[in-house]
């Protein structure tokens, strides 16, 4: 306290008030009473509150001032703490379970297979360990061409399966990489691959887009939510807060409606990324909704084994037209050395699948499953929607903060106990010209929210071409521009779309059931290949 203002306070004596309420409430927050004067003193001083006798030393406004920028600055940040959680906690639980559910489906085919094929598969595992290799790459960021990496996978797994049936003859690398080029032409797989290619392309779009959707919003709820007030922020917030206390009203809370035009003109850009926000929140809804239909990783993933199995026992069924096909074709391969010639398809070979014992699947992926997360996720999303335009209102509506809507008269209306006549401000920057409590620049938006008003637009985006079953993220370049996990690395809202993938929808059960039946029908197939038949119907429910 200044020696004028002790002088000040000493003169207006006889008809100052006491300002034993405002040092009790001062000391409450923390602050020493040594500069705080026991009676009101002349407010000339002051550069915010209003010029009239007061309990505040300068000291006591710059240090109040200070203190509302802080609370301002702690109720962002709790107010948003429900949305900031959501996309962090789903944001872990979904990565994951996704990680989880590619562990398990490499596990329980290398588990299946061994026992199958034995020998025979381990020494060729590689070509599906690369497999797996490669969706999981994709999963986390990485640059991969699905349908071309699946075409390989196949094409290696009849370069490697055309030898094991043909164990008479000598290949050349050149005459393998000819045989794998009638791969689409003689189907030797049956219609597995082409199943699997739409299957998989399309969930693993849906699953890392959404995943990186998850990414997104929280990148932006947790930026927005730490504010930095502006200096006609800061002020208005000191007036509304703890003018009270210079006035000598410490227990006095301030209007609703004025702390919603505060709070409007503190709140103007975040106010203005709603709208792309309600977009995003939207798009991760749609892509949630096929994520529990037809791109359902879980049922594409969980039966790949059963699938990859009954492509190997197509080629098994028709190995002698494929041979007969590829022979004409690429020419009468070089007999191999006399040690082999002798030799036929290995005994081992020819075992037929068995029907797996639903016993031994490994249990859900992270002790959960993807219906149960995204019904879980579409919850909170809903919440979410119009967060940055409510946010005044929800500040507002807390009791710490106002009087309450239901007090309109005896409350703080920045000058003193009394009615808040002007009208509220509507939502949004430009919105704020003419705000009586905050001095906002509509002319200069915060660069920072454009930014992720921008984010917020490539990513919804890219859910929007996931829902379509279109990929995006890829780019033909030799460079892996998307790092570990937000995507493409687009500069802007148009993102290279060359390679659309396959989006049909996944064949209806009837359907496949019609075509099971049909094939089943066809003249010269084996005992085996009507077991394959009757074990992928009762498998149709895992294959969609």
């Amino acid at each position: 306290m200044t020696t004028w203002e002790m002088e000040n306070a000493v003169g207006t004596e006889g008809k100052a008030r006491s300002c034993g309420e405002v040092r009790q409430a001062y000391s409450a927050k923390g602050f020493s009473l040594a500069s705080v004067p026991y009676q009101e003193i002349a407010g000339e001083h002051l550069r915010i509150c209003p010029q009239e006798y007061t309990c505040c030393t300068s000291e006591m406004e710059d240090k109040l001032s200070q203190q509302s920028k802080l609370e301002f600055e702690n109720l962002v940040e709790e107010t948003s703490h429900f949305v900031r959680t959501t996309f962090v906690s789903r944001h872990k639980k979904f990565d994951e379970f996704f990680r989880e559910l590619l562990e398990n489906a490499e596990r329980s085919l290398n588990d299946m297979f061994v026992r199958t094929y034995g020998m025979l598969y381990m020494q060729n595992s590689e070509v599906f360990q690369d497999l797996f290799t490669e969706l999981k790459r994709y999963y986390t960021g990485g640059n991969v061409n699905l349908e071309e990496m699946l075409n390989d996978f196949w094409a290696r797994l009849l370069e490697r399966m055309f030898q094991l049936i043909n164990p008479q003859y000598h290949f050349t690398e050149d005459y393998l990489e000819c045989v794998s080029k009638y791969t689409d032409q003689l189907k030797p797989f049956g219609d597995v691959p082409r199943k699997l290619k739409v299957q998989v392309t399309r969930a693993f779009i849906a699953a890392r887009t959404f995943v990186q959707g998850l990414t997104v919003g929280r990148e932006v709820a947790n930026r927005v939510s730490k504010v930095s007030p502006t200096p006609g922020c800061i002020r208005a917030l000191m007036k509304m807060l703890y003018c009270p206390y210079c006035r000598g009203l410490p227990t006095v809370k301030p209007c609703n409606n004025y702390c919603l035009n505060v709070m409007k003109g503190c709140l103007a850009n975040q106010a203005d990324l709603d709208t792309e926000w309600n977009l995003f929140i939207d798009a991760m809804l749609l892509v949630a909704e096929r994520l529990e239909g037809p791109f359902n990783i879980e049922s594409v993933m969980d039966p790949i084994d059963v699938k990859i199995s009954e492509a190997i026992m197509n080629m098994q069924e028709n190995s002698m037209q494929v041979s007969a096909k590829v022979f004409q074709g690429c020419g009468q391969p070089k007999p191999a050395p006399a040690l082999r010639s002798s030799r036929s398809v290995p005994e081992n070979f020819n075992t037929r699948f068995r029907p797996y014992n639903p016993e031994e699947r490994p249990t859900t992926a992270a002790g959960t499953s993807l219906d149960r997360l995204v019904t879980d996720i579409k919850e909170k999303l809903k919440l979410s929607k119009k967060f940055w335009s409510t946010l005044p209102y929800t500040i507002c509506k807390d009791e710490r903060v106002t009087a309450g809507p239901s007090v309109e008269e005896d409350c703080w209306n920045g000058h003193t106990k009394a009615r808040y006549l002007p009208e509220i401000m509507n939502d949004g920057l430009t919105n704020q010209i003419n705000n009586p409590e905050v001095d906002v620049d509509i002319t200069r938006p915060d660069t920072f929210i454009r930014q992720q008003i921008m984010a917020l637009r490539v990513m919804t985006n890219k859910l929007k071409n996931a829902y379509n079953g279109n990929d995006v993220n890829f780019q033909d370049t030799s460079d892996e521009t998307s790092g570990s996990g937000s995507g493409s690395g687009c500069t802007d809202d148009i993102c290279p779309t060359e390679f659309d993938f396959v989006t049909t929808e996944a064949p209806l059960v009837d359907s496949d059931r019609r075509e099971v039946e049909a094939s089943a029908t066809q003249p010269g197939w084996s005992l085996q290949t009507l077991l394959v038949a009757f074990i992928s119907l009762v498998l149709q429910r895992q294959w969609r």
